[in-house]
């Protein structure tokens, strides 16, 4: 393998049902004369060349084989990501919170984050509306919101109907 292999190519001669077909003929080490069977020759000679141009395979001696180190490349060439540190690490790429944390701790200052990036200080708002606005963050926004009341960091009416930053009162 002489340069990276590019990743598009790698994903679309695999998304190419007659190239995968070839492909796993090859990689089942099926008989030479027997790779192309059931495809119409045009069909044939252009899933090869989807596969060599991806990288996938090459020949050697005139054996076509499968190029392992493609994967390797192609996941080598991706930008590595860097893991937000504290409890920004329980956040998706979309700011949606992807599962909580075990310690007390980190679940209370992940929660606090949370209450302060959806209500204001002083904002008193219904339960219809901080519900919508918890769902930014969850697939489940009723559970969020009970979260944040039991840890006090939201407080609501005794009805249930109005909501606040529990931390209002403290400004």
């Amino acid at each position: 393998m002489t340069s990276t292999p590019d990743w598009r190519r790698v994903v679309a001669a695999l998304g190419n049902s007659d190239a995968r077909t070839v492909f796993a003929r090859i990689v089942l080490h099926t008989e030479p004369d027997r790779l192309l069977d059931g495809l119409p020759p045009a069909k044939g000679r252009r899933a090869l060349e989807v596969l060599t141009g991806s990288g996938l395979i090459t020949a050697v001696d005139g054996v076509l084989t499968v190029d392992d180190r493609v994967f390797a490349a192609v996941l080598a060439a991706q930008p590595k990501r860097t893991q937000p540190a504290g409890v920004e690490r329980y956040f998706d790429d979309d700011g949606r919170i992807d599962r909580y944390p075990a310690r007390l701790d980190e679940r209370i200052e992940l929660l606090g984050i949370v209450a302060a990036q959806v209500l204001a200080l002083g904002e008193v708002i219904g339960e219809k509306e901080i519900t919508d606005r918890l769902a930014h963050y969850t697939d489940d926004p009723a559970l969020l919101r009970r979260q944040l009341v039991d840890h006090e960091l939201l407080e609501r009416t005794r009805s249930g109907s109005e909501y606040a930053r529990a931390d209002a009162a403290d400004t």
